[in-house]
């Protein structure tokens, strides 16, 4: 991944629709990530390979739904079949969600979107990313299979129950077995498709977006640790800091002084590469 310490993480767009996507841009920009937009999918394999960005987010209905084939040629170059992949839709129907994540895509926002609710999606993404692609460098625990292996049915689970949890993530009683219940489903068969798509299970799952929710809490919001923990469902804020420290090597106040420290002495970002949305520019 083209992401390393201290760097800044790039995501690169690509979507015709310049005029929706300027807030987004905007906000992302602030965090702050490396943008780089693009209006034509023609270009998206191409700079790809050459920029090796942390996240792609692609429109569905480029025409003739070229965003399918931009995401598939994706993940049959090993250059870039690690790059996560997010597509933004506004094709609504079951079967165009499967056909995305069956693609390769990790998840699938409809349109109209919340602003927000993009940027803690990409946010997240980056973030398993990169804790999959340090896993893989040591003892790596259970590795998610290639896309083109996994099984449409095991897809369609994946994100239903990934939308539940995502939903329902300050909730205290949130755990594997309440989705596995919701879903009928064991929680054997639950581990199982986790396991194949992500490498992780159901636990470990909710823990990593609970941990990194809370991390952008600390980075973006003047909250206090016991508020976050409460927004992130933990309501002992001792048990959060605990688990907190134990996923990010940090308390959550050293947490907080070492990521203001690294923003304070980032040089500001060159725009030589993230032309603003229109141009089309690298």
């Amino acid at each position: 991944m083209s992401n390393s310490a201290g760097k800044i993480p790039h995501v690169l767009i690509v979507d015709r629709d310049l005029q929706q996507l300027r807030p987004l841009v905007a906000a992302l920009r602030s965090i702050p990530y490396d943008i780089t937009v693009l209006e034509h999918e023609n270009q998206a394999y191409s700079r790809a390979q050459y920029q090796l960005p942390d996240l792609i987010v692609l429109d569905l209905r480029l025409p003739e739904r070229q965003g399918l084939k931009v995401a598939r040629t994706l993940k049959e170059n090993p250059a870039t079949a690690h790059i996560p992949l997010i597509f933004l839709s506004s094709l609504y129907e079951e079967n165009d969600r499967v056909m995305g994540l069956r693609a390769g895509a990790v998840d699938y926002i409809l349109k109209p979107y919340y602003v927000e609710e993009v940027q803690e999606r990409i946010h997240i993404h980056i973030t398993l990313a990169q804790k999959r692609a340090a896993a893989l460098r040591g003892a790596s625990p259970t590795a998610p299979q290639p896309v083109s292996e996994l099984l449409p049915a095991n897809l369609t689970i994946r994100q239903i129950a990934t939308e539940f949890i995502l939903s329902r993530i300050s909730d205290s009683a949130l755990k594997g077995s309440g989705v596995a219940a919701t879903l009928g489903l064991s929680m054997h068969r639950l581990n199982m498709v986790f396991e194949a798509v992500d490498g992780i299970t159901v636990f470990e799952f909710i823990r990593n977006e609970r941990m990194t929710r809370a991390a952008r809490m600390l980075e973006q919001t003047t909250l206090g640790v016991a508020d976050i923990a409460t927004e992130v469902g933990y309501p002992n804020s001792a048990n959060f800091s605990t688990e907190f420290k134990k996923f990010w090597q940090k308390s959550p106040k050293q947490y907080r002084v070492a990521w203001h420290r690294s923003a304070a002495a980032q040089p500001p970002a060159e725009d030589n590469r993230d032309g603003a949305p229109g141009d089309g520019s690298a």
